[in-house]
């Protein structure tokens, strides 16, 4: 008695095809599962066992074997116990063979029979769209952000049970519909805005143009100065999500099981803050069996890095990759597995130990060796790929108790999605969105600059020791603010700008 399921495994943030197969035996009473299984794939013989007992199947008195192909890959998680158990009925004549073929399953069972939730099934359901099945057998708390995908029927199940009538055509359950334009619709309100933040107007300016253009930003400021009260508010003024930019940050969030409930999409820029206590594997990915880190979490979104320095070095130096490609490699003896991580980069620190270096209001206790060793903490080819350094200074009485409020953020974001769409009629059938992606051709083709600006910069490469990504970088700042103010070229009022955002260099330091 043998029976075909097919379900699906994760591989990086792309799902394909698994099919599992089983075989039901004459011999003593065995359970086995074949095809590189992992830990929690061993265990669901417990729990489909139980699970097919306690909703009124019979479970076969003979040796079951389960086999998941292709066998060559590691398979992981809870997803399987629903197929292993329908597979079982199946063998057994319990469920039709007749619509097998038709429907992925996925879902891990509960004792009593329930389906609960799993891991993944945004990238299942387009595999199941890829391979041209009718639908996708899912556990109702997963059906929304299955429904996202379009060509493709998801069928909710809360109950083994359910899932055999589904199957025996005894029961049609309607398939989740999710609506994509209402999703982003409700998107894009927060409790966080601009105005709330008192005085630090030339800070407010950085953070407009880094939006404007896509820049990573570091902010350096005294302990109460607004640093990270301005970081929470970035994500406010950043353009709203495309649906592809919108599909490619769920996937991540589904395979880490991080989609909040009810949700069927994340249509919201993310906005990750790390502790500095986070280790290389929790930031950029991977581990013995390799998953998404923060900075794939943040795709298309900010990772904020709160205390830079106070990261360690060794956590730090593995984002210069994914600064500098928009993704991350993580390589093993079996397999080589590669996650988006597009975001922006904003981080803070204090000027000293103490933060109170060049502060006129708190004496420092510092020594000059003492901040030196500090801020070597950032490495010069780090900072090298942070575009804009802004200093944050602390806020005097008459910011503070200022009963006017500043810009707010739908202003501000009405500037950045104009400089925005600049950008993209600009980059038409180019594979970047913003000026912060330009590479070396695309600078000397979009940021052409006149004598005077050529002076400037050459004023600025001598004194300040720039490398030759600082000043590309400097290019990319100008063309941004350049965007901003709707000027066709760049001219020097914008290099000299630009200019200043790049005090932290390492020759500078």
């Amino acid at each position: 008695m043998l029976a075909k399921i097919l379900s699906s495994a994760v591989l990086g943030v792309e799902a394909y095809v698994v099919e599992v197969e089983v075989d039901i035996a004459f011999g003593l009473p065995a359970f086995s599962t074949v095809g590189l299984p992992e830990g929690a794939v061993k265990e669901s013989k417990d729990r489909v066992k139980s699970a097919i007992k306690n909703s009124g199947y019979e479970f076969p008195t003979h040796r079951v074997t389960v086999n998941l192909a292709p066998a060559d890959i590691k398979k992981e998680g809870t997803g399987y116990d629903l197929p292993i158990a329908v597979g079982i009925l199946a063998a057994t004549g319990t469920i039709s063979k007749d619509n097998l073929h038709h429907y992925m399953l996925s879902g891990e069972l509960s004792l009593d029979g329930r389906i609960k939730a799993t891991k993944g099934v945004l990238p299942m359901a387009m595999a199941a769209r890829a391979a041209g099945l009718s639908g996708i057998v899912v556990p109702k708390e997963n059906a929304l952000e299955g429904a996202v995908v379009k060509g493709v029927e998801v069928l909710p199940v809360e109950w083994l049970s359910e899932a055999v009538e589904l199957l025996n055509g005894k029961r049609n359950p309607t398939p989740v519909d999710v609506d994509t334009a209402d999703l982003f619709g409700t998107a894009g309100k927060s409790d966080m805005d601009f105005n709330e933040v008192k005085g630090q107007e030339h800070v407010k300016r950085a953070l407009e143009i880094a939006a404007a253009g896509g820049h990573n930003l570091l902010m350096i400021g005294p302990p109460g100065s607004g640093k990270t009260m301005l970081a929470q508010r970035l994500p406010t003024i950043l353009p709203a999500m495309s649906f592809e930019e919108a599909l490619e940050t769920t996937k991540v969030f589904s395979v880490m099981g991080l989609m909040p409930q009810g949700s069927a999409l994340i249509a919201t820029r993310p906005f990750r803050q790390p502790h500095h206590t986070i280790s290389d594997a929790g930031l950029i990915g991977g581990g013995q069996i390799p998953k998404p880190g923060e900075v794939s979490l943040a795709h298309n979104g900010v990772l904020f890095l709160d205390e830079l320095p106070e990261f360690r070095k060794n956590v730090l130096e593995v984002l210069r990759q994914p600064l500098e490609d928009g993704r991350v490699t993580i390589s093993r003896a079996s397999m080589s597995l590669t996650y988006p991580a597009r975001f922006m980069l904003v981080a803070a620190m204090n000027p000293c130990p103490c933060g109170y270096y060049g502060s006129a209001k708190h004496t420092c206790s510092c020594t000059h060796l003492y901040i030196q060793k500090y801020r070597s903490k950032i490495s010069g080819p780090l900072l090298d790929r942070i575009d804009i350094h802004v200093e944050v200074p602390a806020l005097n009485y008459k910011d503070l108790a200022s009963i006017h409020p500043g810009e707010s953020s739908e202003e501000i974001r009405k500037r950045v999605d104009l400089a925005r769409r600049r950008q993209k009629e600009r980059f038409e059938g180019k594979p970047i969105h913003c000026n912060a992606q330009m590479n070396t051709r695309l600078i000397k083709k979009f940021c052409a600059i006149d004598a005077e600006s050529h002076k400037l910069l050459e004023v600025a490469v001598n004194k300040l020791g720039l490398s030759a990504r600082a000043y590309a970088r400097i290019l990319k700042i100008a063309r941004t603010i350049a965007d901003i103010e709707g000027e066709a070229s760049v001219k020097s009022a914008h290099i000299s700008e630009a200019i200043q955002y790049r005090s932290l260099d390492r020759r500078a330091i």
